[in-house]
């Protein structure tokens, strides 16, 4: 998946927020792990306020 593909989604699940779409995002964020590495997953977080909207933390494995 390509960045700018899991950015777009990301932003799907986080305008709805709540348990499902963090759930959903989490699954997204560990395919960016594994393809991108932690810092583009550190990014994302950053990028797309996930910290604030589901509480998703930099330097968080998602595996």
């Amino acid at each position: 998946m390509t960045l700018d593909k899991a950015r777009q989604l990301l932003a799907v699940h986080a305008d709805f927020g709540g348990y499902y779409n963090a759930h959903g995002a989490r699954l997204i964020l560990a395919e960016v792990s594994r393809e991108h590495g932690q810092a583009a997953v550190d990014g994302l977080i950053r990028e797309l306020e996930l910290e604030r909207i589901f509480g998703f933390k930099p330097g968080t494995e998602f595996a």
